[in-house]
């Protein structure tokens, strides 16, 4: 783990790529960080035991992921060979602004069911040009793969809930297009990582009847990996400098608030290695989930760190890749 002096900390994001990187600076701590030598001498309590440096530190995988970075530029090189190996997607607008354009990437079955998938990136970075590297897995295993492309919330002037809306309209631009690529509106199945798994939460709980007009059961399945389904502790870290959080926000987008809405079932996976409010991040949903009597899946990946379990998504035998086909009735090609 890397070490810090007193002085203030300053927090690297690196997109998917690891080329563009968006510096945050958090506040001055009086302080010295435990994670790594010298010793970190504990400060007040913010939130459930963690002082405010500890916290930050649990909302920035750089922390307990050093290698993270290499790990999606992989991801970024793997779905140019992808592309190189399957073709390149259908490029679509589902929206009326530049970013709000999708990737579809068709496998040769027949109304064939879809997999779409919400890429992460600190809701800052990352496109749906780098996540194709999963696509191959669904292709040849029998399953459309779609990748929405949706604004920077920094663009969006911290609103969260803006790209969540544009995520949800992606999803319902899917059910009403399906046809047009021989999918199946019947069997839609969404997924996320790490920011995306938070925005997958969200659009499992969307009321689609009240805000779209559609049936509120379009979406037969959820994977949410690694993310992130009550705000309260997010509001309180270092991403409150992102994301302008009110009251009505933060509670629109906790999914874990919400669960009267979900209508499908849930698989929510994180791994051992992940930091420890991203675990319990994930273990409360799912035990929220099941104690409002909804079926859902509870997948701890041993010795997976946050930026393996998005490129496990790829692997048919990884425990993401084999959740989602397991999901959709499908096995490995």
């Amino acid at each position: 783990m890397r070490a810090f002096g007193p002085r203030s900390v300053r927090f690297t994001r690196r997109s998917i790529l690891g080329s563009a990187t968006a510096v945050i600076a958090a506040p001055a701590l009086a302080q010295e960080c435990r994670l790594g030598p010298p010793p970190h001498h504990k400060g007040p309590t913010v939130f459930m035991g963690y002082d405010q440096f500890e916290l930050d530190a649990s909302y920035d995988q750089d922390y307990y992921e050093p290698f993270g970075g290499q790990v999606y530029g992989r991801l970024a090189s793997s779905s140019d060979t992808v592309r190189a190996r399957i073709g390149a997607p259908q490029r679509v607008a589902y929206g009326s602004t530049e970013i709000e354009k999708l990737d579809i990437y068709r496998t040769d079955r027949a109304k064939a069911p879809i997999f779409i998938f919400i890429h992460g990136g600190v809701w800052i970075v990352g496109s749906a040009s780098e996540a194709g590297y999963a696509a191959e897995t669904f292709v040849r295993a029998g399953a459309h793969y779609v990748v929405p492309d949706f604004a920077s919330v920094k663009d969006l002037g911290g609103d969260l809930g803006a790209m969540a809306t544009q995520v949800r309209r992606a999803v319902v631009w899917v059910y009403k297009n399906a046809a047009s690529f021989d999918g199946d509106p019947d069997r839609i199945y969404i997924g996320g990582h790490s920011s995306g798994g938070h925005l997958c939460g969200v659009a499992l709980v969307t009321d689609r009847e009240k805000d779209f007009g559609i049936p509120a059961s379009i979406v037969k399945g959820g994977l949410c990996i690694s993310g992130m389904y009550d705000m309260t502790a997010v509001r309180l870290s270092w991403r409150n400098s992102v994301v302008k959080f009110t009251d009505a926000m933060a509670d629109a987008m906790s999914s874990q608030r919400h669960i009267d809405k979900l209508y499908a079932p849930v698989t929510v996976a994180y791994g051992s290695l992940e930091t420890p409010d991203f675990q319990r991040q994930g273990r409360d949903f799912a035990a929220a989930v099941k104690a409002a009597g909804k079926p859902v899946q509870l997948i701890e990946a041993k010795n997976f760190t946050h930026a393996v379990m998005a490129e496990s998504l790829g692997n048919p035998y990884g425990p993401d890749g084999q959740a989602a086909l397991a999901m959709m009735k499908l096995g490995p090609a």
